[in-house]
């Protein structure tokens, strides 16, 4: 039987002979670092105007999936695009060397461990940064009526993430990376493909190319929205895993397409599992339906959320549960020999 760790992967590689579903999150744990210590992003459900480290005041309602940044006049850092560069500026990209130590021995234990990938979590990406310092209708305008800022600003975020990669991969060498950065709504994406190549093939390609290049062997991008119009884009960024795919994006179809190109990890929306009176039948209801006519290669079943955890409490380990279940029940292994092969459920939330 394959390690938790080793069955990811194998779903992952092209010609990969996975031995059951992995599920969830349990072949990857996401791991902290230095940066997003300092970076403000680590809110808990009812902060409220709390600032980030790029000047951006951030809320995180009670039973919401995550934080999101106040834009009421006042609260926009970005006040005029043309002059962006008097509004933005980067944050701090040196850490002592005794913080990067105390993440090491986290980093070793896990990859020692042979069960899961150690894998740094990375928040926020390139199109939701210029989102949280211009508001996101501005934003969305400012693509279309101010191609020269956006690239600058862009390029100057992108600048600012490569020195965080460097210090990553310096200081704690991983094998895998997730990195956030959300594309659509659940019905489109945002930009039209054409505008987003424009804006973020070659910055993305720069940023996940660093990390392949430095000792990173899987780029996870968490992105939970409809984005099947931009796979080809992904894969072309460097992207191994997508992270967070909802069903609007036909995940069956997307598999007959890209199989062996890119990995699909997601296909079971929040909305269907994760809410108020959620009930243990709710859950082995989807995730059966989830797992029944799927192949294992490219086929990672997930909670679309970014990360192991769910908005209402139980959720994310009942689903877990009921994969767990379906894999023992169709391919033979014992419950104890899952848990063996993997290390403890990690739980950041719910």
């Amino acid at each position: 039987m394959l390690t938790a760790k080793e069955n990811l992967r194998q779903t992952i590689i092209d010609g990969g002979k996975p031995d059951r579903f992995s599920n969830n999150y349990e072949g990857i744990y996401l791991m902290m670092h230095p940066w997003i210590m300092h970076s403000g992003a680590l809110l808990a459900p009812g902060d409220k105007g709390k600032v980030n480290a790029w000047g951006v005041t951030m809320d995180f309602p009670a039973h919401t999936p995550g934080a999101f940044p106040v834009h009421t006049p006042d609260k926009v850092v970005v006040k005029d695009i043309e002059d962006w560069k008097d509004y933005v500026k980067a944050p701090p990209t040196t850490f002592a060397e005794a913080e990067w130590e105390e993440f090491q021995k986290q980093y070793e234990e896990v990859t020692n461990s042979g069960k899961a990938y150690a894998a740094p979590l990375y928040v926020t990406g390139l199109f939701e940064m210029s989102h949280y310092l211009c508001a996101i209708d501005d934003a969305l305008v400012y693509y279309m009526t101010n191609p020269d800022e956006m690239h600058e600003l862009l390029k100057y975020v992108t600048e600012f993430e490569l020195r965080i990669a460097e210090g990553i991969c310096d200081h704690l060498h991983p094998e895998a990376i997730f990195h956030h950065d959300d594309w659509g709504t659940e019905n489109n994406s945002f930009l039209r493909p054409e505008m987003f190549a424009d804006y973020f093939v070659e910055p993305y390609k720069e940023i996940y190319g660093y990390y392949h290049d430095h000792g990173v062997e899987f780029v996870f991008h968490h992105n939970d929205s409809y984005s099947a119009n931009l796979v080809p884009y992904m894969i072309e960024m460097g992207i191994d895993v997508w992270q967070g795919n909802m069903e609007s994006n036909d995940t069956k179809a997307m598999l007959e397409k890209y199989k062996g190109q890119i990995a699909f990890m997601g296909n079971i929306d929040n909305k269907d599992v994760d809410f108020h009176g959620w009930t243990s039948e709710d859950v082995k209801r989807v995730a059966y339906e989830h797992l029944d006519g799927y192949d294992f290669q490219s086929y990672i079943p997930c909670i679309t959320q970014g990360g192991p955890g769910s908005t209402f409490s139980g959720t994310y380990v009942e689903l877990c549960k009921y994969i767990d279940q379906y894999n023992c029940e169709k391919f033979g292994f014992t419950q104890q020999e899952i848990e063996d092969a993997r290390l403890p459920l990690q739980v950041i939330f719910g």
